[in-house]
């Protein structure tokens, strides 16, 4: 079975996600089938909806609460579906979209129905300034929809520019879909903020599971958001996340993150199990240019420890001086 079929394979039953994959390998994900496994409503520059598979193997087969304090599409927040859940993002704009979306979804709907995303219906929804939250929220989604490549992008004044991106169809959105990412977002014990990331470092507890996907700031994978990013998130910001990531699974946390696989960043994670994949780069217009570009996964935390202990044995050794593990996946698949 390759990579491309591998959705086939994913069961849903009443208490988990089943993942069989060609190398016999199978994790249980806890879930509800109500929620598990819903798409993104908002479309997201270097979003996890298209390499999840890469991720799947790494989450924890039991957690207490699931925390992202990098929001973007939430693409792994939406599959997995936790119960106990704190989402968040430093964008104002954007957690605002998500906190309407949850308590106002059908008056976006409403919104959304009549527009067709041409030109001139983008230029005068990007000139809008609505203050209703409901509005809003529907203005950002039609944009994001709309606009060049999914680009969710402001100014020094916080207004939206990412030029209009030509889409080839009326399509703005799946109402399904979209309901359900309503519901998630209503569950008791989701919360949703805007914050720094480092502020939910004193509410992660041990058993909880953390997933960290910064904005990826070195030149390494050549995606041309290098400068953007670095505007959000700097250097600086990169080893303040990693210290606090090694503190929270000392804690008994089990924290996995991406980065660029870059030696910069790897050696930000030296003691945590790494593991790297490739993906097409997503922010170039012409599909024919997006070239590939290889992204890390780092982990820790006692989930972690047996997959440590066999990488080990078969005298790989964990990311450091010693070298890194070169699929922690392939040899967890092998142990089994």
């Amino acid at each position: 079975m390759t990579d491309s079929a591998i959705w086939c394979y994913v069961v849903k039953t009443r208490a988990v996600i089943v993942l069989r994959t060609e190398s016999t390998l199978t994790l249980e994900i806890p879930a509800d089938p109500v929620f598990a496994n819903i798409r993104p409503f908002l479309r997201w520059a270097g979003s996890k909806r298209k390499v999840i598979k890469h991720l799947l193997p790494f989450v924890p087969t039991r957690f207490d609460k699931y925390y992202e304090p990098f929001l973007g599409g939430g693409s792994l927040f939406f599959f997995l579906g936790p119960k106990r859940a704190e989402i968040s993002d430093m964008s104002g704009m954007l957690i605002d979209t998500y906190l309407a979306v949850r308590n106002r979804p059908e008056e976006i709907l409403d919104n959304l129905r009549p527009l067709k995303p041409n030109k001139t219906t983008y230029k005068q929804i990007k000139r809008a300034q609505p203050i209703d939250k409901a509005d809003a929220a529907s203005r950002i989604i039609f944009l994001n929809k709309a606009c060049w490549n999914g680009l969710f992008r402001v100014n020094s004044a916080g207004e939206f520019n990412v030029p209009f991106g030509y889409p080839k169809s009326d399509f703005i959105i799946d109402e399904g879909n979209f309901r359900r990412c309503a519901t998630q977002l209503r569950r008791r014990e989701v919360s949703i903020r805007q914050q720094d990331f480092e502020e939910i470092e004193d509410r992660v507890c041990a058993g909880d599971f953390v997933f960290l996907d910064p904005p990826y700031v070195t030149s390494h994978n050549l995606n041309g958001f290098v400068d953007w990013n670095e505007c959000l998130f700097s250097w600086k910001d990169q080893v303040r996340l990693a210290k606090m990531a090694k503190r929270l699974a000392r804690r008994g946390a089990n924290v996995l993150i991406t980065n660029a696989n870059h030696a910069d960043v790897r050696e930000l994670y030296e003691g945590f199990i790494y593991s790297s994949f490739v993906r097409s780069s997503t922010l170039a217009s012409d599909k024919s240019r997006r070239v590939p570009t290889s992204e890390a996964i780092f982990l820790s935390g006692p989930a972690y420890a047996t997959l440590r202990s066999k990488a080990v044995a078969r005298g790989i050794r964990k990311n450091g001086r010693q070298g890194p593990v070169n699929s922690a996946e392939r040899y967890l698949a092998k142990s089994r």
